[in-house]
This record gives C-alpha cells, structure tokens and sequence, in this order.
C-alpha cells in the first residue's frame, strides 16, 4: 500500500483526550500481540468467540469494544475456518493470468466450497486475498502456509497435479543497492558493527542518505532523511519507534517479499541505521500474513542477530540500546498505508487517522515513529557503506538510486529487476522482460499497481521516474508492470478494479467507502462519472480513495473500459 505523500513539517499538537491510543500509552506498551492471539484463537477451534475477546482483553488491558473491533476488522479473522484453509489469490496479476478470473469458480469447483465460507462439516475453508506476492507465476494460492502456483492451480489443489511455486527470477540490470544480499555481494551486519560504536554514526547516516536522496519506495516518494531528521527532533523525551513497513500489497509487487524472505538481515541492518540515525531504541517489522515464509524468514534473522549480538542491551559495547521485533498483520491492504499500520500495530482495527499530526509526531501509542518501506530501509546498509554521492549519481535527480521493477507471469521473462530510476519502459517491457509471447497482443501496462495507472503500447517511450509517469496519468509506487493482453475483457477488468477498491476501503471516510461501493454496483456509469471521481480524488481521507479515480479513468482511455451501456445522465450510480 503507498505511503502519504504528505510532507512531515506542518505538524499539529497530538490529539489529546481519552483515545485509545492514549490507553495503550498509560499502559506502557503495545498491544500487538492482540492479533497474535486472535489468530491462535480462530486456529485454535475455527473462529473467535465472544469468551475469546474478552479473554484477550483481560490480558492486553483493552476494552473489550476494541478486541471485537479488530476481530470483525481483519478478513484473516472473520468468519469460520475450516481444517484446511486455502487463501486464493485474486489481485490483477492472478486476474489477468486466467483471463479474467476463471480460476476462481474452477478452485470453488474442485474444493467443493464458495468462497469467504467454510465447507458445513469444517473440512475446508475458501478465501479470497488480494495478492500472495506470485505474480511472475499466477494465479497463486496458499494452501494452509504452503504456495501454489500456475495454470494448473485448480488441478494442484485437488491433488491432480504436483504442487509447485517456482521461484522468481531475480536479476540486477545495474550495479546493484538493494539486491546486494541477495547476489552476495554485501556480508549481513558489516557496516553496522563497524559504525556502531562510532557517536559520529548517526550524523553521518542521516548526512550519507540526505546526499543519497533516499526516497520511500512505498509510493510516496518522501525523502528518507527529512523524516528521519524530524523523528529524531521530535519531542518531547521518551521512547519513539521505527517501523519497516513490509504490508506489501499492491497486486503485481513482490519485491518485498523477495527482499524479506531472501536478505531479512539487509532490512534489520537498514532499520537499526534508521534507529540510530533518529535515535531510537525500539523497532517494529509489520509483514502482512499473506507472506508467511517472509514472517518466517525475518523473524529468524531477528533471533540470530541478538545472538550474534547486534540487537539488544549495549549492542558491541557501543552503549546502544536496540530492540527490533517482528509482527505479522491479519489481512488488510489499507494497513499499509502508515496511520492505518500503527493503528494494527496497537492491537486496533487497521483504519487511517487525518493528517496532521503526522507520525514523526504522534505515532504509535502516541510517541513518534518514522515508518519507512522494506525497499527503502534494505538501500541503508549499501548507501552508508559506499557513501551517498555513488547512490546519487545513479538515477535522474531529484530521483536517484535504483528501483527493483516487478513484471507479472504475461512477459516472455518475468520477474524482478533493479534498475535505475529513469530508464525508459521500453527498455523494461521488451528489452528486460522480453515483451509478450508471441501470439499475444499487449493491450496496456499497469504501473505502480492497482492504485497506480494503466498506461497505452505507445506510451512506452516514458522513463522510469514518478513525475513522469504522474503527468501521463499513472504513478511509479512500488514498481511493479504488470501487462495486459487482448485475453481479458477491459469491462472485466474495470469491474475487477472497483471491486478491489469496495472490498478493502477501511470505511473511514464517505467518499471512498461510498465511492467504491457504488462503482461496485455499476462500474460502468461510476467510471463515467466524472462528478463521482472528482469527490473521491479530493476528499477521500488516504492515498487508497484519492487514487482510485486516476486508475479508473486512465483503464477508461487506455483501453476503452465502461464506455458502453448508461450513463450518468440515465442509470446513474448515484
């Protein structure tokens, strides 16, 4: 989910009164274990009873109010769940892989159960997600914890065909920054042992990534070092957090995943330098449950690096104190949105808060927090290391660096690539991905995801950077290009999008709630209603309802969708 573009400065007073946010500040703690413990509910006998929630808020100190909320918030959490519980993706990637989602009601078919329900017996549960992070190789499921993947997905869950989820093809189409980890290049914690016990460490990180021009990776493409430089002004005295946001969810994207699962030290490094660089002593890793060998994969990095000595109490005689934890989320795209993640954070429904006060000031239970992305915080380690001015000569100023770019299982090579801000998308589309096999026709490219834009074949000639790709009516975001060919319907498509936008809106705010319901029900007309997407665009709360309507619109001129039946002015939505 992208970030707020919003600038740190301009904050407010934090809100004052008795807010639940202020409970779990008198209370001297989060409360993210609530999940935790929801989920072990629900496992534990199906689903989570009213004996449950109050049993959790006896232990945490919530309300039981609160305990509820979450419990009926999360679509991890709703409902029954069967003996076997499959997640079936169905983001766009999965969408376009089966030519409009067919593999949908051929999954309903061969389990014997529809999906958000559980088969009457509690043998199987079916459940729809909105991305698994395989879109080199969709459409995906998980079937319990375990991932499978291709055109055979139907057939592998019923045991028809050999179970498989191909790894994807990871390659650095230049000197890499953020893949170093991952092809060897860079020992896990070097930099931070030798910088550690260094008092000039935290200006010279916060000096190396300012020069960098570090930007969040998350979408929102804010300078890394001005957050950071707020958090670490921010006051008045007492605790404040760092939070690596891997609720990566934008349907296309799976560099974090890839990031996570493959180099988790890389991340924990570039999280503890943003630690020390605001100064705090306590961090969070926030990964969305849709990736468990992610989960899995930093939470072990994080045992072997107090191990090693890295984390803790005087951590390598340095006198720097650093916690770092992991939390995994319970289903929600709008958790990745920063106010909306703090808020899953402390054990609460994962809704946004307005803006100001911004999270350098007012973040989780209250203290200030700097929340960046897992891409962001995995460039740290090599941008201290070699120095900001390398970082910076990379790219198209003001947009430096590198970018790893995630192609969907439609192109002749699928996968992700780190390349430098700025190169053109042709260059990507058919000189890295190798285009579309032949027999297919590309009809657009979805860049930055589904909040992101749709962009025309002859549109490729644009380079790689945000404002370029915002002035055509898209957006950058994570990176991801995802292509679209003549085998999907644009209508299909349309309706797919505005059901993404109804289905994972937090509901906080009218126009986006309202909004997308409404293009649920008649995509067509919503799409052509310009006064409609107008009041999204201007007064949704966050970046999800804001965006929808660019993506709406640049799916109606790219490709023709919702151009037919009526219009506003006869079956309107409204």
């Amino acid at each position: 989910m992208v970030e707020p573009r919003d600038v740190e400065a301009s904050m407010s007073r934090p809100p004052t009164g008795a807010s639940v946010e202020g409970l779990e500040r008198r209370r001297n703690g989060p409360a993210y274990r609530v999940l935790a413990e929801l989920r072990s509910a629900r496992a534990d006998h199906g689903r989570i009873t009213p004996d449950d929630e109050r049993a959790i808020a006896a232990r945490t100190g919530l309300p039981v109010a609160v305990v509820h909320g979450a419990a009926r918030y999360y679509t991890d959490l709703r409902g029954t769940q069967g003996e076997r519980h499959v997640r079936l993706c169905g983001g766009t990637a999965c969408f376009v892989a089966s030519q409009g989602g067919r593999h949908i009601p051929e999954v309903e078919r061969v389990l014997g159960v529809r999906a958000g329900t559980c088969a009457p017996d509690g043998s199987v549960s079916l459940q729809v997600v909105h991305c698994l992070g395989y879109c080199y190789t969709g459409p995906a499921a998980l079937d319990g914890d375990e991932p499978r993947a291709g055109a055979d997905l139907a057939d592998q869950l019923a045991g028809l065909s050999s179970p498989r989820a191909p790894e994807p093809s990871v390659r650095a189409a230049t000197a890499p920054v953020v893949l170093r980890g991952i092809q060897g290049d860079e020992g896990a914690w070097e930099v931070w042992r030798a910088l550690v016990a260094d008092d000039r460490s935290p200006r010279r990180v916060l000096e190396e990534v300012e020069t960098a021009g570090l930007r969040g990776r998350g979408g929102a493409g804010f300078p890394a070092a001005a957050k950071w430089r707020a958090l670490s002004a921010a006051g008045p005295a007492g605790p404040r957090y760092v939070v690596a946001n891997g609720d990566e969810g934008d349907p296309g994207s799976y560099a974090d995943r890839i990031l996570m699962e493959r180099d988790p030290s890389g991340l924990l490094e570039g999280l503890a330098f943003a630690a020390l660089a605001c100064g705090a002593t306590t961090g969070f890793v926030y990964v969305r449950s849709e990736y468990p060998r992610a989960y899995e994969s930093v939470a072990a990095a994080v045992a072997a690096a107090y191990a090693q000595g890295h984390l803790g109490r005087d951590v390598h005689g340095s006198g720097v104190d650093l916690d770092l934890d992991v939390v995994m989320g319970a289903g929600s795209y709008v958790a990745g949105e920063e106010t909306s993640l703090l808020h899953s954070l402390a054990g609460l429904r994962a809704t946004v808060r307005p803006r100001p006060p911004y999270p350098v000031e007012y973040g989780l239970l209250g203290r200030p927090t700097a929340v960046n992305n897992v891409e962001t915080l995995s460039s740290v380690p090599a941008v201290v290391r070699a120095g900001g001015a390398a970082y910076a000569a990379r790219g198209v100023p003001p947009e430096t660096g590198t970018l790893v770019v995630c192609l969907n299982e439609r192109f002749v090579r699928p996968g992700a690539y780190e390349v430098e801000l700025g190169t053109p998308l042709r260059d990507i589309v058919f000189g890295l991905g190798g285009g579309l096999p032949r027999g297919r026709r590309l009809r657009a490219i979805q860049v930055g995801g589904p909040l992101g834009g749709f962009l025309a074949p002859d549109q490729l000639d644009l380079p790689l950077l945000d404002s370029a790709l915002t002035a055509a009516g898209a957006m950058l975001g994570h990176g991801s290009l995802l292509a679209v060919d003549d085998q999907v319907d644009p209508d299909d498509l349309l309706r797919h999008l505005w059901e993404f936008g109804a289905s994972e809106s937090c509901g906080t705010c009218t126009p986006c709630r309202e909004g997308t319901r409404l293009g649920e029900r008649q995509p067509g007309a919503a799409a052509r209603d310009d006064a409609l997407l107008d009041v999204m665009e201007t007064a949704s709360l966050c970046p999800f309802g804001r965006r929808i309507p660019g993506a709406v619109r640049s799916l109606v001129r790219v490709m023709g969708a919702g151009r037919s039946g009526p219009g506003p002015g006869g079956d309107s939505p409204r």
